[in-house]
């Protein structure tokens, strides 16, 4: 079997042409010693099987980043039999900068001009056989999204593949070469491989080199001291960089030949599509409002009980069935036995509609099981009221989370997601507010582990820290769940689930700021990591990657819940079925009709014990009725949110163990946001924890594990105490919210003004 390489620049297209190639095959891990991301897959369409290896996105082959040095030795010390170099044709000279540094290496290399659908569209075209001629290796032209050239892509590569190839540079000419020639031929005496890239590594005294061969710098040392240039003095990296641009500009611009339009007058600028739609989407004032309008929507869509708020007053049982998931005699238990009571009062939103079946299957599949195994025996609570009920809490909810992935696919293949840290970094930097913060943490949204491991781009270790520390205000998808569950609930202000998850969301976006912006208040540090980001053309998503997309969190949340919340319901279950003198505490009593019923005596349970202890810990966070830690069923919320520091899939799983569902949650709307707000900010999950130790060692790792916890109870605390004020006084209410508000502005104020000194000190 033979291993192909895809090496290319962030934005290039490089991980939907992967998609394309190896489809179901693709598998995703990371890379030995480093927490960054791997993907492998096999292409299977010629007589020999290849492995493709997705190499991480990068701009060059230095060692800046953990990214560039896995691409790097991977080339240099596994060999792959061909790198096929993607190259966003549509900026050819940038893309070209890494080019010329893959021909150094002696490895055969294929280029792949992506979006050339793009360059056509836009009537152009390029010289590929000129292109071809100039570089020395195959060029074939592809479109990835929509999949044009692949098969002749991978033919080309399987054929080059079996041929030895001599690696050759661009920098044949200027005042370096005779140098760089001279340690390349040191390289060779050494029988070193890939003499000619180490060599012109070592001239720019790249790290690893040095390291690797200390006794070789001394060349480069004595060479420096007889050189000068007048723009870059003797930095032998920024000399080889411009002449690799320079070279790219003069060699290769008259490869892409731009189609004959109408005389522009001097100094017009040509929009392109994208152009004209971030005009509207990444707008100054609109911009922001747009996001939160379309966040707003993909949760209305997703988790909305009553769809656009339109009201039907449906009363055939039929068709409340259809729309509830066989939920009408549900609905007619609730009102009494009064059939002309029940009534659904709006069409469920799609999200709803699909939760509402998928629950009805699971709760049919634990209805079967209960019918054939015997009552009252401790196998049959085991696996009815233990796993099967845990599991049908979880994967009930299926459905919705998926839909929510579905969107959050949509928005960043189309291109849309790469915006928001743009904008969120131009509507924050003025408070000491860096964008790149932002792109790690809206990785949040899908898992907090990748998120945190992300935050290994930020150079400055100080904003690393901060990021991390508020990396839990980002929702993930495991916590997804949770809201869904309380989504249902309705008790709590405006009564709309779509408007709760959406304030979930957009509130921790929210906290965030503002906690950042106290963490910079009670800090002297004013720096502000500059912020350039590539934005990739809008496009339409390729199904194939959105799909692929779902189907890795799908297979991911279903294995969890296979094995790690499996586990803990069986903890659980057995914490809750005995006693401390081991007792099974589900008994026979008889009922007011005769009848001989099993009631499990949770209260005497060990879980109840311990459960007791954790809620006077969490007592003031809802002490009142209506809180969740109030009364008998109290110890209940504080046992699911202990359990969710294992897997936040655990909440709801011991939630419904315990018999918390959306009919028996008694919470009021400063108790139900209390346990949801401590919930997002706290301590994520074992993994996360993990990784947040892989990123931080010593004393960092554990202020990171008290600042979670911290910001969790005190912003719970603060939720719930106001909440309830809300209750007794609107208006007190009221005075201590814009009090706050007021407090968040002066802090926002005194960030401006000392980041607006400090720019000008360093003008």
């Amino acid at each position: 079997m033979k291993r192909f390489a895809l090496a290319g620049n962030p934005n290039s297209g490089k991980t939907t042409l992967f998609n394309s190639l190896t489809g179901s095959t693709a598998r995703v891990g990371n890379w030995a010693g480093v927490t960054v991301e791997k993907r492998t897959g096999s292409y299977r369409k010629l007589n020999e099987k290849i492995e493709i290896v997705d190499l991480p996105g990068i701009y060059s082959l230095s060692p800046y980043t953990s990214e560039e040095v896995i691409s790097r030795n991977y080339i240099l010390d596994e060999k792959p039999d061909c790198v096929i170099n993607i190259v966003d044709a549509t900026n050819l000279e940038r893309n070209l900068y890494l080019t010329t540094q893959l021909l150094e290496i002696d490895v055969p290399l294929v280029v792949a001009l992506n979006m050339s659908d793009v360059v056509r569209k836009n009537g152009d075209k390029i010289d590929k056989n000129e292109l071809e001629k100039k570089l020395g290796v195959p060029v074939v032209e592809i479109s990835a999204l929509k999949e044009e050239n692949l098969d002749e892509l991978m033919v080309k590569s399987l054929e080059i593949s079996s041929k030895k190839r001599v690696g050759h540079s661009i920098i044949e000419e200027g005042p370096l070469s005779h140098l760089i020639n001279d340690v390349r031929i040191a390289f060779k005496g050494k029988n070193v491989e890939n003499p000619l890239f180490h060599s012109v590594k070592l001239v720019e005294l790249d790290e690893l080199e040095k390291e690797s061969h200390p006794d070789l710098v001394e060349m480069v040392d004595e060479f420096k001291k007889t050189f000068k240039d007048e723009t870059f003095g003797d930095d032998f990296e920024a000399l080889i960089a411009d002449a690799r641009y320079q070279y790219i500009s003069k060699n290769y611009s008259g490869v892409l030949v731009k189609a004959n339009k109408e005389k522009k007058e001097e100094g017009e600028v040509v929009l392109t599509k994208s152009d004209k739609i971030d005009r509207v989407l990444t707008h100054r004032i609109w911009a922001i409002p747009i996001f939160i309008v379309i966040m707003f929507l993909i949760f209305h869509f997703t988790f909305a009980e009553g769809l656009f708020f339109i009201k039907t007053n449906i009363t055939n049982p039929g068709v409340i069935n259809f729309f509830t998931g066989m939920g009408y005699e549900g609905m007619l238990e609730e009102a009494g036995g009064v059939a002309e009571d029940v009534v659904l009062e709006g069409i469920p939103s799609l999200g709803v509609f699909l939760q509402s079946w998928m629950g009805f299957a699971t709760g049919s599949l634990i209805d079967l099981f209960r019918s054939f195994m015997p009552e009252g025996a401790w196998y049959t609570s085991l696996v009815c009221d233990g796993i099967l009920t845990g599991l049908d809490m979880v994967l009930s909810f299926i459905p919705q989370i998926l839909m929510l992935f579905l969107f959050i696919a949509i928005l960043e293949d189309s291109g849309y997601m790469a915006r928001i840290a743009f904008i969120l970094d131009r509507a924050f930097r003025k408070f000491g507010l860096s964008g790149k913060a932002f792109i790690p943490m809206l990785t949040g949204f899908g898992c907090s582990v990748p998120a945190i491991m992300a935050t290994r781009t930020l150079e400055d270790e100080k904003e690393k820290r901060r990021t991390i520390r508020l990396m839990t205000c980002f929702s993930c998808g495991a916590k997804a769940p949770i809201w869904t569950l309380l989504a249902g609930v309705g008790t709590w202000a405006f009564g709309f689930g779509d408007v709760f998850v959406f304030t979930i969301y957009i509130g921790g976006i929210a906290l965030a700021i503002i906690y950042a912006l106290l963490l910079k208040v009670f800090s002297k540090d004013t720096y502000v990591s500059p912020f350039i980001m590539e934005l990739p053309a809008y496009h339409i998503p390729q199904p194939k990657n959105v799909l692929a997309h779902l189907w890795e969190k799908l297979k991911h949340y279903v294995i969890k819940a296979a094995t790690i919340i499996a586990a803990s319901t069986i903890v659980i279950w057995f914490l809750k079925s005995f006693s401390f003198t081991f007792q099974f505490l589900l008994l026979p009593e008889v009922n007011d009709a005769g009848e001989t019923e099993y009631i499990l005596h949770i209260e005497d349970s060990m879980l109840a014990g311990i459960g007791r202890v954790f809620n006077y810990l969490f007592y003031p966070l809802g002490a009142l009725p209506g809180g969740w830690t109030h009364g008998e069923d109290g110890w209940k919320y504080s046992v699911s949110a202990i359990t969710g520091l294992i897997a936040k899939e655990d909440v709801v799983a011991t939630m419904a163990e315990l018999g918390l569902d959306e009919t028996s949650i008694e919470l009021n709307a400063a108790g139900v946001y209390s346990f949801a707000v401590f919930n997002l900010l706290t301590i994520p999950c074992f993994a996360a924890i993990g990784a947040a130790h892989g990123e931080q060692k010593g004393k960092e790792f554990w202020i990171t594990l008290g600042t979670w916890f911290g910001l969790s109870y005190g912003t719970a605390l603060l939720f719930y105490w106001i909440g309830e004020l809300y209750i007794v006084s609107l208006v007190g209410g009221i005075l201590v919210t814009l009090a706050l508000i007021g407090g968040v502005v002066a802090c926002g104020f005194i960030v401006t003004s000392r980041h607006k000194k400090s720019n000008a000190m360093n003008a």
